[in-house]
């Protein structure tokens, strides 16, 4: 287990097609396409998230269990930051006000 700062997450470049493509075949899977998120371990790429349809790929030789996670929270983000600009908006969006009827 690793903790929050361990990891590095940021957008993937022209450069990381040979770690995607190293890492969709280590998991068995299709390489991601379109806009992805990349997640380092150590300064190497150990996983990626695709934006576009929430596929995720891990090296399954490496501890990334925590690091899909934080990959699927920063997507999350995104996605909402996406579809409300505003925080004021987001927060009013995630925050549910019931109205008590007083007796």
């Amino acid at each position: 287990m690793f903790s929050s700062t361990t990891y590095v997450i940021r957008g993937a470049r022209i450069s990381d097609a040979r770690d995607l493509e190293r890492i969709a075949a280590l998991d068995s899977q299709r390489p991601l396409r379109g806009h992805i998120l990349i997640g380092e371990i150590d300064g190497r790429p150990q996983a990626a998230m695709s934006l576009d349809d929430g596929r995720l790929i891990a090296n399954p030789f490496t501890h990334t269990e925590s690091l899909a996670a934080h990959l699927r929270i920063r997507a999350r983000g995104i996605h909402a930051a996406e579809e409300f600009p505003a925080v004021r908006d987001r927060i009013r969006r995630a925050v549910r006000v019931t109205h008590l009827e007083q007796t």
